[in-house]
Parts: C-alpha cells; sequence; structure tokens
C-alpha cells in the first residue's frame, strides 16, 4: 500500500499535512482528498467508498478542481438539521395488525385449520411472489388488470398472488405422480389486487381455500359447500344469515351451444354474465353484442338467468343434460350433509374466473350489505393451461375481510383480551435472576408467564396482572427465596400463600 494511503487510514490529520508538506515541495502529483469523518478509520471498505464517491471533491495538486468544490478546501459533507417524517399509516388498501386485532386474526384462522382438519384436508402454501404468466389466462378476466405486476433484477415478469388457485394447480403439477390422488388440501394466505376498495374489500387480504383434486363427482362439490356451512355453524352465523347460490356453467354452455356461439367465447361471456349485479342490464347487452352474439341468443340467454328455479331450467334445457343433471345431484345431497336450506338454485352464479366448468357457488349475505362472502366451483381444465395433465378438481376461496364485516354486523366478534397464567416479579433487584429461574420452570411446564423484566413498585405490578388477565401472581422475596419457597396469589379470589418452588405447578 502507499503511504499516502496509509497515512489517510492510520490518521487523516497527519496524512493532511504530509500531503500539504508533498505539495509545497513538489514531490510528487498527489490528488487532495477532502476528508470525511467516518467512525471507525481502521474500516477499510469505507475509505474506498468515499475516495471513490463522486460525491467527495478531489482537488489536483496543480489546482484544478477534479471533483467540483472548491480548491484546497477541506471539511466534512453538510448535516442534515431535520429528520424528514414519513407516513405512518400503511400504504392505501393494506392494514397493521397490532395485538388487538391480530387475536382477532388468529381466533378466526383457527377456526378455518379446525374445519379444514375435520374434514380430513392437509394444510399448503405457496409463495407470495409468483410467475406473472400464471396468473395471465384467458381475455377479459378482470383480475388481469388487477395484478401486482413487475419486472425483477433478473428481467422475470413476476406478480404478487391475487388468489391462491393456480399455484395449487402449479404444486400439484410439480409433484406429478408423486402423490396419491385424491388429493384435499387447504390453505390460508395473503392475497393482492389493485382494485376499486368498497366495504369488505381491500388490496391486500388473508384467503381461505379449500381443493379436492381427482374426484370428478358432484360429491366433492357437496362436502366443500358442507365445509363452510360448518365454519358459519361454529362462528355462530345461521341459514337466516347467509345463503349459497348455486348454478352450472354448463347451463350456459348449453344455451350458447344452441346458438352455435363458439366455444373460445364461453369464458368471455362468463365473465361478463358475471356483472350483472354490478352494471345496467344495457351494459351487460352492449358488451355480449360485441362478441358477436345475436339479439335473439342474447335475449334468450339473459331470459335463461333470470331463472330460479331447478324445475324450470329443466322444463327448458330438458332432463338429460348434465347441467341439470349435476345440480340435482348436488341438492338431494344438500339435504343428507343436512345444509338443504342454506342453498339455493341462481343460474346467473357463474363467478367471474375463466377457469370453472361445471357447478359453481356463492355465499352471499341474505340482508345484501356486503359483497360475496366466499365463492368457488369445478376447475377440470385448468392444469392444461399450464401445460400439464388436466385432472377433475373443484375448490373454494374464502376471504377474511367480508367475514369480519359480517360477524360485526350480528354482533358475534368475540372480546379477545391479552391473558397469561402467571405474572412472576422479584421483590428486590438482586433476586431478578431468581425470578427468571422461577420464570423458565414455568414456561418448561408448558404454562405462560409474563416475567416482570425492571424492578417495579408492587402497584405497578398489580396493575400489569390486570391488564393481562393473569391468573396468578408469583412474588420471590428474600426470605421466602432462602427457604427454597416464593410467594404464590391467586388474583381472581385474593387467597394467598407460600409454595416450595418444587412444588410449583
Amino acid at each position: 500500500m502507499p503511504v499516502h494511503a496509509s497515512l489517510l487510514i492510520l490518521k487523516p490529520s497527519l496524512a493532511t499535512t504530509f500531503l500539504r508538506s508533498s505539495l509545497s515541495s513538489a514531490l510528487v502529483p498527489f490528488p487532495l482528498i477532502r476528508l470525511r469523518p467516518f467512525p471507525n478509520p481502521r474500516n477499510l471498505s469505507s475509505l474506498s467508498s468515499a475516495a471513490s464517491s463522486p460525491t467527495h471533491s478531489l482537488v489536483s495538486s496543480s489546482g484544478d478542481n477534479v471533483g467540483g468544490g472548491r480548491s484546497g478546501a477541506i471539511s466534512p459533507p453538510p448535516i442534515e438539521d431535520s429528520v424528514q417524517k414519513i407516513d405512518v399509516n400503511p400504504p392505501r388498501g393494506t392494514r397493521d395488525f397490532p395485538p388487538e386485532d391480530m387475536r382477532l386474526r388468529n381466533w378466526l384462522f383457527n377456526h378455518f385449520r379446525e374445519v379444514s382438519r375435520s374434514f380430513g384436508f392437509e394444510e399448503v402454501d405457496f409463495p407470495v411472489l409468483e410467475s406473472e404468466a400464471l396468473f395471465i389466462r384467458k381475455a377479459g378476466e378482470e383480475i388481469r388488470d388487477q395484478l401486482y405486476c413487475f419486472e425483477d433484477r433478473g428481467n422475470r415478469r413476476v406478480a404478487l398472488r391475487p388468489e391462491l388457485t393456480p399455484s395449487l394447480a402449479r404444486l400439484v403439477i410439480q409433484k406429478g405422480k408423486s402423490v396419491s390422488l385424491p388429493l384435499k388440501w387447504f390453505a390460508v394466505g395473503q392475497c393482492w389486487r389493485y382494485e376499486r376498495m368498497t366495504r369488505g374489500r381491500r388490496r391486500e387480504h388473508y384467503q381461505w381455500n379449500m381443493d379436492i383434486i381427482g374426484v370428478p363427482e358432484v360429491m366433492a362439490e357437496a362436502e366443500l359447500i358442507s365445509s363452510i356451512v360448518t365454519f358459519f355453524k361454529r362462528v355462530g352465523i345461521t341459514a337466516s344469515d347467509v345463503g349459497f347460490k348455486v348454478s352450472s356453467r354448463k347451463v350456459l354452455q348449453e344455451v350458447l351451444r344452441c346458438y352455435s356461439i363458439p366455444e373460445n367465447l364461453f369464458g368471455k361471456v362468463c365473465v361478463i354474465i358475471d356483472k350483472m349485479e354490478k352494471i345496467p342490464i344495457d351494459e351487460i347487452t352492449k358488451e355480449l353484442k360485441s362478441l358477436g352474439m345475436s339479439e335473439e341468443a342474447i335475449k334468450d340467454l339473459l331470459q335463461v338467468l333470470s331463472i330460479k328455479s331447478l324445475t324450470k331450467l329443466e322444463e327448458i334445457l330438458g332432463a338429460a343434460g348434465e347441467a341439470v343433471a349435476d345440480l340435482k345431484q348436488l341438492f338431494s345431497l344438500a339435504e343428507k350433509f343436512g345444509y338443504s336450506e342454506w342453498i339455493q338454485f341462481d343460474v346467473s352464479v357463474v363467478r367471474g374466473l375463466a377457469y370453472y366448468t361445471g357447478i359453481v357457488f356463492e355465499g352471499f349475505d341474505r340482508e345484501g350489505k356486503l359483497r360475496a362472502i366466499c365463492g368457488g366451483g369445478r376447475y377440470d381444465r385448468l392444469l392444461s393451461t399450464f401445460g400439464g395433465d388436466d385432472v377433475p378438481a373443484c375448490g373454494f376461496g374464502f376471504g377474511d375481510a367480508v367475514i369480519i364485516e359480517l360477524l360485526k354486523e350480528k354482533g358475534l366478534l368475540p372480546e379477545l383480551s391479552l391473558q397469561v397464567e402467571n405474572i412472576v416479579c422479584a421483590l428486590d433487584h438482586y433476586l431478578q435472576g431468581a425470578a427468571a429461574a422461577v420464570a423458565t420452570r414455568l414456561r418448561e411446564k408448558g404454562q405462560s408467564v409474563d416475567l416482570v423484566l425492571e424492578s417495579k413498585p408492587l402497584k405497578w405490578v398489580f396493575k400489569r396482572a390486570a391488564r393481562t388477565n393473569a391468573q396468578r401472581l408469583i412474588l420471590v422475596g428474600n426470605s421466602e427465596w432462602q427457604r427454597g419457597m416464593v410467594s404464590v396469589k391467586i388474583l381472581s379470589s385474593g387467597e394467598q400463600y407460600e409454595i416450595k418452588l418444587d412444588e410449583l405447578e
């Protein structure tokens, strides 16, 4: 290393004196570095970056200003007098989860998981960040315009997942024949959509999915609806609060087939029909015409979509069609499962995603104040759109935002406060190690313990115990500890006693 650089590293003030003397005696031309104070002179990397950074002024021995600064000046960079405050709110459409909200979220997710496991499902998860191609399927899907997508540093197009089903399909293809069918999987994951926010609709939400892979019979859809009904019953929701609209994509297929509508337009028609409760019927008609449908075909289609009776549909389409047969079987199974009062036929339900192929269903609140609570259906041909072999499949998605609004509306949200079993406190500072030993003993027995980490007056400790809803207060005092004992106070009754540490449970 040159001597000049060594001086700079070891002692900046000495280096400055040496360089000035070198310049005056014209020993060697050497650029003078405007020195910047740094906390550790031994940090070679910080020196290197400081010397090479264009923000530092360089002056040559000839007096030329190399870096744009004043000739011969040695001064530290300007120091910011004020720190700019950040916006402490989360990005629009997203949420923080402080402890009180996290308790509620955990309560909800525990119900999701317990219901899923009671039906014999296994939990899976997928990356929040996926390839953008996974979610770009057929033109016209609203979800394409709602993607949070970008190009990463490897020039790959990626997206934050807007839903979980495509990721599930990718994993099923990846596993191939290493897994045995049928698969019964569930997931609880965060999803992202850049959409207009309304009540119960955010730009990020958590979604509960249950999917059955490898079962072609309607029994699969019947069990999925049964699992959602089971969840509703667990949280206090009844059939008078919530219902399910049920239909089949095959109904539309049969109507469109009568008018020779090309198969490749089917998905686009479904996307338009899914908007029926969101935009005027004139707009629906206009969009259907833009696909090349005749006025007669549109008229008959809208007439079929107004049917609310399965018997009436059977009169129009006949009893031999797959659509009617599937729906009749589902309603029959609903009676056996015990939830027939929860479901109703509504042919206008098609769901907005293009991959659905058969029965579709949607949960709704009967007062009509909220958007769809959940929805799902059969997607037998999704895997082939990703290059895999088609496998019969069905599933549903159930978001966290709308159900919380509904539970709030019905007064069914639980009051969930912080709860610990024990609060342990040392009465003297030098006994904090002993208190830590007591806390460790109880934790190893599976109990929750809030250990007081500082020397605090008993008044503060009792307030802390009340705030954490502690069941017991355990005090470690000098005289008791010398006898191998601690004081225990049962906070609900006020009972107080001493107990040997070995007997503390």
